[in-house]
């Protein structure tokens, strides 16, 4: 982690739901002005008694406002969607480990985004830095986007982000209501795209498929990793995911999520 990692209030400045129990929210913050693509913040609720922060990516990130993708799913999260345009709330970050995406990682590469649920805020930021003009980003051939979401009813969230930046999006559903009927796999396969870099974030059997897939096609692929949380420093152990080889000190087969990762070379892990 090269950025340095602090927490600080921030100010909301927008909310907005984009589909139901995922909101969107803005704060006037330069905590993670130097964060790298991959990286998440732990963001704190409003009730002091909840004294652990909620792990969330950073969907983008500049020197004056921090962008938040997140779903509600206990109450801590419900408690954070609540809160409005004004309040504040602490934020930790930045964290973890990016996506290795450095000029010398991509030239000449085409380049595949893999997002399956909540994993489309995580590589929106990469999304963002690879169409910035004259950034060590754009030395890559090509670059697509492949959405998956359950269904229709989650609005394609996001979606839009990524075709206002010029890149090429193609949305996937898993009951057939909208885009192409299937998973980000099945997109990929359906229209033979070529990938040579595959980055990944998802749940855990998508991530599994495109460890396999990208082996199956001699492809690197970089995936984050969505593990719950406690103290998202290492501390805790609490995220650790199994690993092909063994940590030099601990002599086991495990790698603490918030730490190594959350983005890992796929051949690294075992999932």
């Amino acid at each position: 982690m090269d950025a340095e990692m602090i927490k600080r209030k921030a100010t909301i400045i927008n909310k907005a739901q984009l589909a139901p129990d995922i909101y969107r929210m803005s704060f006037e913050t330069d905590l993670c002005k130097e964060a790298k693509p991959g990286q998440f913040v732990m963001v704190y609720p409003p009730d002091g008694a909840k004294l652990l922060g909620r792990p969330v990516c950073i969907a983008t990130a500049d020197e004056e406002k921090l962008d938040i993708v997140f779903r509600v799913i206990g109450k801590g999260t419900k408690e954070i969607a609540a809160c409005n345009a004004g309040d504040v709330l602490f934020i930790e970050g930045p964290l973890g480990n990016g996506y290795p995406m450095g000029e010398d990682t991509v030239r000449d590469k085409s380049l595949v985004l893999l997002g399956g649920g909540l994993g489309a805020p995580s590589l929106l930021f990469l999304a963002k830095k690879l169409a910035e003009k004259d950034s060590q980003y754009r030395a890559y051939k090509s670059i697509t986007a492949i959405l998956g979401y359950r269904d229709r009813s989650l609005n394609h969230f996001l979606a839009e982000d990524f075709e206002k930046l010029g890149i090429k999006t193609i949305i996937a559903t898993d009951d057939g209501s909208e885009g192409i009927h299937g998973n980000v796999i099945d997109a990929v396969k359906s229209k033979e795209i070529k990938a040579d870099i595959i980055c990944a974030c998802g749940p855990m059997p998508m991530l599994s498929a495109v460890k396999k897939y990208a082996a199956e096609n001699k492809a690197e692929a970089y995936i984050s990793l969505e593990e719950r949380m406690a103290c998202g420093v290492g501390v805790c152990l609490g995220c650790v995911t199994k690993t092909v080889n063994k940590d030099l000190h601990s002599h086991v087969n495990n790698a603490r999520v918030c730490t190594e990762g959350p983005v890992f070379n796929a051949i690294d892990v075992d999932i």
